[in-house]
C-alpha cells in the first residue's frame, strides 16, 4: 500500500446528545476529528501508511486526541508540539426539518499559530506518495495559509501527488478570501475535490442549475470540470452530489472527471442518517485510496461514494470501515440482516 501524508487542524468536537439544542443540553459528547485527520484515519483503515501532521499544545486533551489517532493506525510521529490550546467546535445535531449547526472556537489555536520552522517538509515527505490538504487549513489564519503554501510546494518538489478538498467554510472566511488563496494553491494540486458548490464559490466557476427533477445536470458538471482541468491542469476533478430532503434524510452520489470523460456513481438514499459530519472526508479518502490502487475511474467514484455512504452510519467524525465493507456495498450487497 501507499504512504499518504495529510495536514490540518486536529479539533475537539463537543456534540449535543439526543438531538438537543445547545441551550438545553446539560452534557456534551467528546470526540476528536477535523477534515484531514478524518481522511488519515480512513486511509489507515484501508491499509495505507497514513501520516498526519498538525501542531498541538502539550496538555492532556491533545494527548488524548493523539492517542485516538494512534489507536486507528495513524502515524503521529511528525506532529509539532507548541501553543496553548486546541481548536474546538460545538455540534448541535439537527433532525427532520431542523438543520445541524456548527459553532467554532478555534481562534489562536496551536495549529493556527504554527510557524514554517515547526515542520521539516522535505523530511516528512521522504518516501511518501501522496499529500492531502483541504481549504479549511488556510482559512484558519494567515500563518496557516503560509504553511499550506510551503507544504504543497515541498510536496511537488518531492514528487508527491497532491490533492485538495476545497471545503469552503463560510464561518471561517469570505468567498473573496477563499478565491484569492485557493486559486494560488491550485497551481500545485493534482486532484481537486469538493462538494457540489465548492468549485463555484471557491474558484469562481459556473454550474447550471439542476434538472427539473432535482437530479444533477451532468452536461453542466462535465463542462465545469473540463474548464477546471484546462485552467489548472488537474489530473482528476471529483465531487460528491447530495440531495437533502431533511436533516436526517439525504441522497448521495458522486462524480469523477479524468480529463476525458465524466463518471457517475449510483445514487444512495440515506435515511435515517446517524452522523453527517465527515461524509466528505470519507469520500476524499475513498477516492485517494482507489486512485492509488489503480482502480478504473468508474470503480474509483463508486468506491468513494460507497465509503461516504457508510460514514453516515457511524457516530463521530471518522469513518471506521474496511475496504471489504465498502466494496460489498458498491457491489450491491444489502446490509439489512445481522451478520452472524
Amino acid at each position: 500500500m501507499a504512504k499518504v501524508v495529510t495536514m490540518g487542524e486536529l479539533l475537539v468536537r463537543l456534540s449535543t446528545i439526543n438531538y438537543e439544542r445547545l441551550d438545553q443540553s446539560k452534557q456534551l459528547e467528546v470526540c476528536y476529528g477535523g477534515s484531514e485527520a478524518n481522511v488519515a484515519v480512513s486511509l489507515a483503515g484501508f491499509g495505507h501508511e497514513s501520516v498526519y501532521i498538525t501542531r498541538l499544545p502539550e496538555n492532556p486533551i491533545a494527548q488524548a486526541a493523539v492517542k485516538t489517532l494512534r489507536k486507528y493506525g495513524v502515524d503521529t510521529s511528525k506532529i509539532a508540539w507548541g501553543g496553548t490550546r486546541m481548536g474546538l467546535y460545538f455540534l448541535e445535531t439537527g433532525s427532520g426539518y431542523r438543520p445541524s449547526n456548527v459553532v467554532y472556537d478555534r481562534a489562536d489555536s496551536a495549529m493556527s499559530l504554527a510557524r514554517l520552522d515547526d515542520f521539516d517538509f522535505d523530511e516528512i515527505f521522504a518516501g511518501a506518495d501522496w499529500f492531502h490538504y483541504s481549504g479549511i487549513t488556510p482559512a484558519i489564519s494567515n500563518e496557516a495559509r503560509e504553511l499550506t503554501m510551503e507544504a504543497v510546494k515541498a510536496a511537488k518538489r518531492n514528487g508527491l501527488i497532491v490533492s485538495c478538498d476545497l471545503n469552503f467554510r463560510k464561518k471561517l472566511w469570505t468567498i473573496e478570501q477563499a478565491r484569492s488563496v485557493m486559486s494560488e494553491l491550485m497551481a500545485y494540486t493534482d486532484v481537486c475535490m469538493g462538494g457540489r458548490e465548492d468549485a463555484v464559490k471557491v474558484l469562481g466557476f459556473t454550474l447550471s442549475e439542476r434538472n427539473g427533477d432535482d437530479t444533477p445536470n451532468l452536461p453542466a458538471y462535465e463542462e465545469m470540470f473540463r474548464n477546471m482541468v484546462e485552467k489548472y491542469s488537474f489530473s482528476y476533478v471529483t465531487c460528491s452530489v447530495r440531495r437533502s430532503h431533511t436533516a436526517s434524510d439525504n441522497e448521495l452520489s458522486g462524480l469523477l472527471y479524468d480529463g476525458h470523460k465524466l463518471y457517475q456513481a449510483k445514487n444512495y438514499r440515506m435515511a435515517p442518517m446517524v452522523d453527517r459530519v465527515g461524509g466528505g472526508d470519507a469520500f476524499a479518502a475513498g477516492m485517494i485510496s482507489a486512485i492509488l490502487q489503480n482502480k478504473t475511474p468508474q470503480e474509483a467514484v463508486d468506491f468513494a461514494t460507497a465509503a461516504s455512504v457508510l460514514k453516515h452510519t457511524i457516530p463521530g467524525d471518522v469513518n471506521l470501515v474496511t475496504t471489504e465493507e465498502v466494496e460489498a456495498l458498491m457491489n450491491g450487497k444489502k446490509f439489512g440482516r445481522v451478520s452472524r
